[in-house]
């Protein structure tokens, strides 16, 4: 069963089918990863491998497998829609002893709240392993961009 407010997604529906200055799309206009046939991952999944492990892992798990006091994310993205997971990280949520903290005011969080939702999704689907990936796409032009305003940098 599905809580309320998710929408389910099956392993095709995360397939990209657009892709705008290197960010790609799945046929609902949500961010998604791309996993080329050599194994090469989209920047935003590598970028979200990264901030996974520097924010999120010592919760949830080095491989988004939970842990005794945090949901495994592998499996909450396999039904939790890109809105409720921005909200979630961004507001925090409470459910029973368990406590996700708001982190919509850090930085290392809140601008790189797309790379974290592709490469969880991109983990919900098996699309891409626990290790780093070993090759990526080269960083688009329009992320730089993205980050320096998100980061306050000029």
């Amino acid at each position: 069963m599905v809580a309320p407010g998710t929408i389910a997604f099956a392993a095709d529906d995360a397939a990209a089918v657009k892709t705008e200055d290197g960010k790609y799309f799945d046929k609902e206009g949500n961010p998604t990863y791309k996993v080329g046939a050599d194994g090469t991952v989209d920047w935003y999944t590598y970028s979200g491998y990264r901030r996974y492990h520097s924010e999120c892992h010592v919760c949830h798990g080095p491989d988004g497998m939970g842990s005794t006091y945090a949901p495994a994310l592998q499996e909450s993205l396999k039904t939790m829609s890109y809105g409720d997971f921005v909200s979630v990280v961004a507001s925090g949520r409470k459910s029973g002893n368990s406590v996700m903290p708001a982190l919509g005011d850090n930085p290392n969080v809140a601008c790189y709240m797309d790379d974290l939702y592709v490469y969880l999704r991109a983990r919900a689907h098996d699309a891409v392993g626990r290790v780093r990936p070993a090759k990526k796409e080269d960083k688009p032009e329009a992320y730089t961009e993205t980050e320096k305003s998100c980061m306050g940098s000029k």
